[in-house]
């Protein structure tokens, strides 16, 4: 983290803020001030600990994370998930931390961001498991409600770790966990992508890396962390679920109360003058990290049906989830209305999508906009599917996300496309 942190005070705005600011609130509500800023809270009343946020909440400082320019990220990302690089270097903690001692989340400057927040959370913990019947490994990152010095209540959705841990559960045993936070935003970055679960994130985060990626070896459990500025070991306990919530979800609105698992801490390892990372939910961070890695999957399916795509992306406007702008070089008539359906099949959470020319910068709302005015004809380009299953994040939505989604085809005529010419772009 601190080594990114350089390259960020280089190239972007890193603001510090100097004066005493508390984790209850104060903190969240300058970090909604500043969306798109890297801010430092150099003075935190509640811990020793200083807290950065917004390492990666632009896809311009993603993009210099990954070695990339911002249209080159989902390439960038598909080549890591279908290239991972196994990591040769793993080290012990004695050699990577100066404290390391009995978990006491305390010492931790964790957020309360809102007053119906159900408590502190740990937004950019990043949780790694193994599977207790095969051993592969996953890392994901989840919300983490503290209860307690040692305790965590963690919100798991059906995917890897919801997998693993049913399994540990089966077999009446804990499983063994690893929490880190305040890593480089490449490593954050893998760990929220979408490979099979036979796969390992950290294997794609090396590639990220380039092949130089180190992890680190947990006292108290059968866990390789990445390199990070606070390490957490403990175990998902079997059995036991406390309540969870209220939180903040992507879509800026209050996710629904839940019986959750139960962590139970052991050990807590952090850096000299530690990082810790806050992500602010439904802010930028937010959003980009859950969206970006779902793009290559879109990217894929419409590459699929029209080989022609340019790009793909989940617009943050639309949560970087909802919303979809996909580019293509159009060949037939019908191309705009198959990617659509491919778009919409590929990510079923997606509720809008929109096709555009290879002429519309997709990465610039007010292009869009322009595409919709201009090359849409309603009765013609809007492709309604009502009762489809969506995203239960959606308010609109029935709550196991029955919606209705929609299909805009903002593309040219292909037998009259010098009719759409944009003579400003022409140089004429």
């Amino acid at each position: 983290m601190k080594e990114f942190l350089k390259t960020l005070e280089e190239e972007f705005k890193v603001l510090k803020i100097e004066k005493e600011i508390s984790t209850k609130y104060e903190a969240s509500k300058i970090l909604r001030e500043h969306p798109r800023d890297v801010v430092i809270f150099e003075n935190v009343a509640e811990s020793d600990m200083r807290i950065i946020s917004g390492v990666c909440n632009t896809r311009e400082k993603i993009a210099t994370a990954i070695s990339a320019k911002v249209p080159e990220i989902t390439g960038r990302i598909i080549h890591a998930m279908e290239h991972p690089q196994k990591i040769q270097n793993i080290e012990s903690t004695k050699d990577n931390f100066k404290f390391s001692g009995k978990a006491d989340l305390s010492k931790l400057p964790v957020l309360t961001h809102y007053k119906k927040d159900g408590g502190a959370y740990i937004t950019a913990g990043v949780v790694i498991a193994k599977d207790p019947e095969t051993g592969t490994r996953n890392a994901s990152i989840h919300r983490m409600l503290v209860n307690d010095k040692d305790r965590l209540g963690i919100r798991i959705v059906p995917r890897n770790l919801y997998t693993y841990y049913n399994k540990a559960e089966e077999m009446d045993k804990p499983l063994e966990i690893a929490i880190a936070i305040g890593m480089n935003p490449a490593t954050l970055l893998a760990s929220c992508t979408s490979i099979p679960i036979t796969a390992d994130e950290l294997e794609v985060a090396n590639t990220f890396h380039n092949g130089n990626m180190n992890l680190i070896r947990c006292d108290n459990v059968d866990i390789e962390a990445p390199d990070c500025e606070i390490l957490l070991e403990g175990k998902i306990l079997p059995h036991e679920r406390a309540e969870e919530g209220p939180f903040v979800d992507l879509t800026d609105t209050y996710d629904v109360v839940r019986q959750e698992p139960v962590i139970q801490l052991d050990k807590m390892h952090y850096k000299e003058d530690p990082l810790y990372h806050a992500i602010m939910p439904a802010g930028n961070e937010h959003k980009l990290l859950q969206g970006l890695p779902q793009e290559p999957r879109i990217y894929k399916a419409v590459q699929n049906t029209v080989p022609t795509v340019q790009n793909v992306v989940l617009t943050e406007g639309g949560c970087c989830w909802l919303h979809a702008a996909v580019s293509i070089k159009k060949q037939t008539q019908g191309d705009g209305k198959n990617v659509i359906m491919a778009a919409l099949a590929a990510h079923p959470s997606l509720k809008h999508c929109v096709v555009v020319d290879e002429d519309i910068n997709i990465f610039e709302p007010e292009d869009i906009e322009y595409a919709i005015a201009t090359r849409v004809k309603g009765d013609d380009d809007i492709i309604t599917v009502p009762k489809a299953r969506g995203s239960s994040l959606d308010p609109c939505a029935t709550p196991d996300g029955t919606t209705t989604k929609v299909g805009v085809d903002a593309t040219k005529l292909i037998d009259k496309k010098e009719k759409f010419e944009r003579v400003s772009m022409s140089g004429d």
